[in-house]
């Protein structure tokens, strides 16, 4: 049986996961965490065996990606399968550098994520539609060339947009820092230096923004931004 630990924030979706693992004869439930502290403990802890890492990205006290890095540490026979409902660039490029072997989006069927698990198993890459075609875009692009959109990854459910003013309002001064300084084209960690933050912590706003804006990548944020008119277009390139 394929040992699994699942690490996921959301109290709903942790319970679907786990109960789709308890389920399959193949797999067996270690634990199911919300916090990156709590898979910590797990990871350097006296289980026997980890076979296979569930790992969100945005977690309330840091980032899916330290996981990856200490569970090949700590438990090398450990793969990860990321779960996230970020699809920018960034997190995609990184978590596979890192060493992930799958990337579920979040907004992905994901009715039998056991079943996904244990193909991982079998030797294979899970990654949903919508990633893979965006990870082919990226790295068959010329440098600098700005990724374009893909379908599935941009709301197509115009109901679910905010008006400009109900959206400016839900928006802490930090995160409306952090979407014009992600509109200007700095980095996670440039951001977290001028911000004098952590990573983890422009990593929190930014899933937090994408949250408010019904977006999934940086580009459809800024674009989504622009046009609710919560960006000043003329600052942009400041």
């Amino acid at each position: 049986m394929w040992r699994v630990l699942i690490i996921e924030d959301d109290i709903a979706t942790r319970e679907f996961f786990a109960a789709s693992v308890s389920r399959c004869a193949q797999l067996e439930l270690i634990a199911a965490v919300g916090t990156v502290a709590e898979a910590a403990a797990v990871l350097g802890g006296p289980a026997e065996r980890i076979d296979v890492m569930l790992v969100d990205l945005g977690l309330p006290d840091g980032h899916g990606l330290d996981l990856i890095g200490m569970a090949r540490t700590l438990r090398p026979e450990c793969e990860a399968l990321v779960v996230s409902m970020f699809g920018d660039d960034e997190n995609i490029l990184s978590s596979i550098e890192a060493g992930a072997l799958g990337y579920i989006h979040k907004d992905a069927p994901r009715e039998d994520i056991a079943k996904t698990i244990v193909e991982m198993k079998s030797g294979a890459s899970p990654i949903s539609p919508m990633i893979a075609r965006r990870v082919l875009t990226r790295l068959s692009s010329p440098p600098g060339t700005p990724a374009p959109a893909v379908p599935g990854l941009s709301n197509a459910d115009p109901p679910a947009r905010r008006g400009a003013a109900e959206t400016s309002l839900a928006l802490t001064p930090r995160e409306r820092d952090v979407l014009e300084l992600i509109a200007r084209g700095f980095s996670y960690a440039e951001i977290g230096r001028l911000q004098a933050v952590t990573v983890h912590t422009i990593q929190t706003h930014i899933k937090s923004l994408y949250r408010k804006l019904a977006v999934h990548s940086k580009s459809e944020a800024i674009y989504e931004a622009t046009r609710m008119g919560l960006l000043d277009v003329d600052r942009r390139d400041v």
